[in-house]
């Protein structure tokens, strides 16, 4: 409903119209605020602030290995680990964003080499959910230097076997998401995921 609201009001004229589209915006705001348990306000607030028409952001997420290892970062946010990555940045190439997400977020310096999942976050149980779509890729890097050293936005780098992942941060990458990437690692002709 978000989208649709948002939408119209990006290419609404008619008084009417844009009085319809911001009542649908209204309903989805008081929907997403009894979902989340979130104030109305805020919800509205972000709601508001969204505008132009409503596509999906992106969010690049690193993969790399080391020692049948993945490599892991700790949020400050939540406590939790996750695969390095966030936002994609324009005017940069998927390429190019994952490699500054890593090293800003663990300090390793890394090459990407191949696209091993692009997902439609609302199909998998990520928690909490977005008012707004998000596509998640997930990129295979190559380990090039550095070494780990967390930032502002996490206080621990380390290298995790599969049978040993932390309690993650399901809001960026959940358990069954990690499971694939190591089996992306162990057969490496696996061809890329995608939600059909």
């Amino acid at each position: 409903m978000q989208a649709i609201a948002q939408n119209g009001l990006t290419f609404a004229r008619d008084p009417f119209d844009i009085e319809r589209y911001t009542a649908i915006r209204e309903i989805a705001a008081e929907m997403l605020a009894r979902g989340s348990g979130l104030d109305l306000a805020v919800v509205r607030g972000v709601l508001e602030r969204d505008s132009g028409y409503a596509t999906p952001k992106v969010d690049m997420r690193g993969v790399v290995f080391r020692d049948d290892q993945v490599l892991l970062v700790r949020e400050r946010a939540d406590g939790r680990w996750t695969l390095p990555g966030g936002w994609a940045d324009p005017c940069a190439s998927p390429a190019e964003n994952v490699v500054r997400e890593i090293l800003e977020e663990s300090g390793f310096v890394t090459r990407a080499t191949r696209i091993l999942a692009v997902l439609d976050r609302s199909k998998h149980p990520h928690d909490p959910p977005f008012a707004f779509h998000v596509y998640k890729i997930f990129v295979l890097c190559t380990l090039v230097g550095g070494s780990a050293t967390p930032s502002t936005e996490t206080d621990a780098v380390a290298f995790f076997r599969e049978d040993a992942i932390p309690e993650l941060s399901v809001s960026r990458v959940t358990r069954e998401q990690i499971r694939r990437l190591f089996g992306h690692h162990r057969d490496p002709a696996l061809p890329t995921d995608f939600d059909a």
